[in-house]
């Protein structure tokens, strides 16, 4: 099958190597030169613009934005708009939030131009073991893209679960379970740390694969992680976020459904970007203030 692919990064070119692999034929744009050079050494097709990979494109056309979400995504997903015609279609793989992708797909539809949103998991790994893919669209395009999505994916590692917007909200929810299941196995593993028993974490790490019901990819990363630094003195604990965690406790609020464990992990992830807040200080204050409580200065 024939697609275009805006954005070379980690995962965007990991993407393009493995449909290049199934012979597909990939036209691809970055603004690094160098990144849409190294595409052409993997079969890729290059271009010097978003004209130029438009008109190296046969009707339908399909193109595949890869780009960061935020301004970034929007700004191309427009520049894409202007320059295709009826019939064709434009792709979200990016963290969209899913009310954008709701509006995105009316305004594309006025202009005879099908969207289709990808919430697409697998990270730097994706290359090797294949995407999960989350993808909502109409059921006819979604049906015409499926030789990518089988590509791209592994083996039922993709599915069409709704409308416009339901891929990226899935998604979001994917990402807001991960954050929850990441804060679990770092809070255990701090414990295990700060045990008497001088715990080799790693082997401990390796052995909850086997068998343990909290068994996961997640924590065979984290069994490899800890092989290499046993302490991970090597590392900050500086946790940033990519705004599906927040999207998904702002949709539970407005659902009034409880989610004290995400909320949870969110929150301690804006913590660990903090040297010393005022709340703890004011906290030292309260307990020297009622209690005489020693203070450090």
């Amino acid at each position: 099958m024939e697609l275009g692919f805006v954005g070379l990064g980690k995962m965007g070119m990991n993407m393009v190597t493995r449909l290049q692999r199934d012979k597909h034929r990939i036209v691809v744009y970055d603004r690094s030169a160098d990144l849409v050079k190294q595409a052409e050494g993997q079969g890729c097709i290059g271009s010097s613009s978003l004209a130029d990979l438009v008109s190296k494109l046969k009707a339908p056309r399909a193109v595949w934005i890869m780009v960061p979400s935020g301004a970034p995504t929007e700004e191309t997903v427009q520049a894409i708009a202007a320059l295709l015609q009826p019939g064709d279609t434009i792709i979200d793989g990016g963290n969209t939030r899913f009310h954008d992708d709701v509006r995105r797909a009316a305004a594309l539809k006025s202009k005879g131009i099908h969207y289709v949103d990808a919430g697409t998991s697998g990270g730097i790994w994706g290359l090797k073991i294949g995407y999960c893919l989350m993808v909502g669209g109409e059921d006819s395009i979604v049906t015409r893209l499926e030789p990518i999505f089988k590509t791209l994916a592994p083996e039922n590692g993709w599915a069409h679960v709704g409308a416009c917007g339901a891929g990226h909200y899935v998604k979001m929810v994917h990402n807001g379970i991960e954050y929850s299941m990441m804060q679990g196995y770092a809070e255990g593993f701090e414990l295990m740390a700060k045990s008497e028993y001088n715990l080799d974490l790693s082997k401990i790490a390796d052995l909850w694969m086997h068998g343990s019901v909290v068994r996961s990819w997640l924590l065979e990363l984290g069994a490899d992680a800890l092989s290499q630094d046993p302490r991970l003195e090597k590392l900050k604990g500086y946790v940033q976020d990519s705004g599906e965690g927040r999207w998904m406790v702002l949709d539970a609020i407005e659902k009034d459904v409880p989610v004290p464990t995400l909320t949870a992990a969110l929150f301690t992830r804006f913590r660990s970007r903090q040297q010393e807040t005022f709340a703890e200080k004011m906290l030292a204050a309260l307990r020297n203030a009622f209690g005489g409580h020693a203070v450090r200065r």
